[in-house]
C-alpha cells in the first residue's frame, strides 16, 4: 500500500548506507549543533592554512544568529572565509528578487548573520556569494580558485530537493537550461550520472516546493516566486564533506526516502549516498516513522 521504507524505525535510519545519521533533540538543539559544526569546519580550514569555502543554505535558518554570536565571542576572524549560498529566488525575468522581498535569501543572510557580526571579524562583501543568474559559471570558477569546497551544509526539501535542484518532471524539461547559452541541460529522464553532473543554473520551482515554502508567508503561495537560481549537484557532490540537517516534522518521510529508497534523480537528496563523507543530522521527532493514518 505504501513503501516499506516509511516504517523504518529511528534506530535503523541509515543502516546499510554510507550516510552517517545523527539524532538530536528539538529544533533548537539542531540549530546549535549546525552553528558549532560550521564553526569547527572554519577553524579546521584555517588550521590547514587556507581560508575555508562553504556552501550554506537559508533553510534551516536558526543557526546563523547563533554562529554570529559564537564568532563574536571567540573573536574569530572570517575575513578569509567564503560563504557561498546555495540559491536565491528570481523574478519572472530571471533577475534576483530584491533583497527587500520577504523571501529573499540575500536579505535574510544580511539581517540574521552578516549584520550581527563584529565588522572587524565579518567576511568582506566579495566573500558573501550568491549564484548569479547572469553568470552561472562564476560559481565553479570561484570554487576552482579557492581549491574546492570544504563542506556543503543544507537541508532537504519536501520532494527531496537539495538546494533548489528539483526532481525532473516527467515529459518536461523543467526549465533547466543554461542561463548564458540557452542550451538544454537535462532531459526529462536523466540518469543518476547526468543529474549528478548538473551545474549551477536557472530553473523553475516545483509546485510542491512553492507550496511548502509558502508556509513561511502564511500560506501565500502567490508570494513565492516561480523561478530560482541554484548551485548544482555537481558543485555540492564535489565538496569534501556534506553536512545536512532536517528539523521539520514533515521530513520524517522524506528522510526515509532519501536514505532507504532508490538512488534516483526523482529524489535528489538520495545522491548523498554516493558521497564518501555525508552526515545527516535529524531532530528526534523527524527520526520517528511517519504516522500514516487518516484522522
Amino acid at each position: 500500500m505504501f513503501p516499506d521504507y516509511l516504517t523504518i524505525p529511528a534506530a535503523e535510519l541509515g543502516k546499510g548506507t554510507p550516510v552517517q545519521v545523527r539524532v538530536l533533540g528539538d529544533m533548537a538543539s539542531l540549530a546549535e549543533d549546525f552553528a558549532r559544526t560550521l564553526l569547527t569546519e572554519v577553524r579546521a580550514a584555517q588550521a590547514a592554512g587556507r581560508g575555508g569555502t562553504f556552501i550554506v543554505p537559508v533553510g534551516p535558518v536558526d543557526q546563523f544568529p547563533i554562529l554570529a554570536r559564537l564568532v563574536n565571542e571567540a573573536r574569530l576572524s572570517l575575513r578569509d572565509v567564503v560563504f557561498l549560498n546555495m540559491d536565491e529566488y528570481l523574478t519572472d525575468d530571471d533577475a534576483w528578487v530584491p533583497a527587500s522581498h520577504p523571501l529573499s535569501f540575500r536579505g535574510y543572510m544580511e539581517r540574521a548573520f552578516y549584520a550581527l557580526l563584529d565588522p572587524a571579524l565579518a567576511p568582506p562583501p566579495e566573500h558573501r556569494v550568491f549564484p548569479d543568474p547572469r553568470d552561472c559559471g562564476a560559481v565553479q570558477r570561484l570554487i576552482d580558485a579557492r581549491g574546492g569546497v570544504d563542506a556543503t551544509f543544507g537541508g532537504i526539501g519536501i520532494n527531496g530537493h537539495v538546494a533548489f535542484n528539483e526532481p525532473p518532471e516527467p515529459n518536461a524539461e523543467c526549465g533547466m537550461r543554461n542561463a548564458e547559452s540557452g542550451q538544454r541541460l537535462l532531459t526529462s529522464s536523466p540518469t543518476v550520472e547526468e543529474f549528478a553532473a548538473l551545474p549551477t543554473r536557472v530553473l523553475s520551482l516545483a509546485r510542491e516546493t512553492r507550496t511548502i515554502n509558502s508556509v513561511t508567508v502564511g500560506g501565500g503561495i502567490e508570494v513565492v516566486p516561480m523561478r530560482c537560481v541554484t548551485v548544482g549537484m555537481r558543485e555540492i557532490l564535489a565538496s569534501r564533506k556534506l553536512r545536512f540537517y532536517c528539523n521539520r516534522p514533515w521530513q520524517s518521510a522524506v528522510v526515509r526516502r532519501v536514505l532507504h529508497g532508490p538512488v534516483t534523480p526523482a529524489c535528489p537528496a538520495s545522491l548523498l549516498r554516493l558521497h564518501a563523507d555525508a552526515v545527516l543530522t535529524v531532530a528526534d521527532y523527524v527520526a520517528q516513522p511517519p504516522d500514516i493514518r487518516l484522522r
